[in-house]
Parts: C-alpha cells; structure tokens; sequence
C-alpha cells in the first residue's frame, strides 16, 4: 500500500504555525497571538479553496497579512502624517556624525549600529506604527518584492514605497531616541576609549 501524505487542514496549519507566529510578531507587536488566531480562522473557513498543498505557505502569508492590516483598519489609529516639508533633513548619520560619542572613529555609524541587539531592534520596531512597519518588514526581514507587498496590502505600490521611506525615517528617529534612552551611546563612548 502506498504512503499516503495527510494534507489535512490541522497538518498543514502545524507546519506553519511556527512560521506564522514570526511573521506575526515582526508586523503586529504584541498583537501577534490575535492575528495569528484569526489567520488559522480564516483558513480553515476558506481551506477548500486551497488547489495546491505546495502553495500553503504563501496562502497563509496572504491571509496573515489582510488579518494584520484588518485589524490595525479597526483600531483605526490615525497615523502622524506630516507634510513632507516637515520632515527633518537630519538623517541618523548626519545626527550620529553630529553628536559623535565616538570621537575620531572613522566607522561611527557602523559602530553605533553594531550597539544594538536584536531584542533592542525589535523594541524600536515595535513603536513604530502598523501601517510604517508591517512594509519595513516584510520587504526587508522577509525579503518580498514592494509590488508583492503591494498586492498583499491593497494598495498601489508607490503607497508602499512611500510608507517604506517614511517608515525607514521614522525607524532612525526612534533608533537614536532608544539609544539614549538606554545609554546606549554612553557605553559605546565608554568601550572606545
């Protein structure tokens, strides 16, 4: 008799779940286990229209990321838009070469960078608001096209672009503010010399 391979709903959703929850984290913070709760949902509701078994990991990325932005839609947070002519030219670099901790150091910004673990990474992103960093996510920690997640979010792709570069701004905004917040900078000073 031949091995057949179970390609059950509660089969498929295990093998991804771990995956799942990954993703969930990096685009909705502390929300993750409601997002991800409602995906599975969704899913099962929708499971017969899954063709291929093979395409299972993308068709629950897809409804991850509309159960993502349904939610962040309901909170309805309104988002800090200021016009463009207010945005500071100040560029983390700029700042960092500015208030160099580091006096003389020839890679200041890497340094200032390699400063920062992965759990303060995920804490500065964490701030950021929903509609900033599930696009900073998913194009660079998960390596998606912008028309990808363009697609995926509903919106024309330069919205994305836009939120990209918005949101890249932003990041290094709250990057310097939660260094010297946590006295990162003073410790990095105090390593160099």
């Amino acid at each position: 008799m031949p091995h057949q391979t179970d390609h059950s709903f509660s089969v498929i959703a295990r093998q991804q779940l771990p995956w799942l929850y990954s993703l969930a984290r990096r685009v909705a913070g502390n929300r993750a286990e409601d997002v991800v709760q409602d995906c599975l949902i969704r899913a099962y509701k929708a499971y017969g229209s899954l063709e291929d078994v093979q395409a299972a990991p993308a068709w629950f990325r897809q409804i991850l990321i509309n159960c993502a932005r349904d939610m962040h839609r309901k909170e309805k947070r309104r988002v800090d838009e200021s016009p463009l002519d207010d945005t500071p030219e100040q560029t983390l670099y700029r700042r960092i070469v500015d208030e160099d901790p580091l006096p003389y150091s020839e890679t200041v910004h890497i340094d200032f960078l390699h400063s920062f673990s992965e759990e303060d990474v995920w804490n500065v992103l964490d701030q950021l608001q929903p509609i900033y960093r599930i696009p900073l996510v998913l194009v660079h920690m998960e390596g998606q096209s912008t028309a990808d997640v363009a697609r995926m979010l509903g919106v024309p792709r330069n919205t994305v672009l836009s939120w990209l570069h918005r949101g890249r701004e932003k990041f290094e905004k709250e990057m310097w503010e939660y260094a010297d917040e946590n006295d990162l900078l003073r410790d990095l000073a105090g390593a160099e010399r």
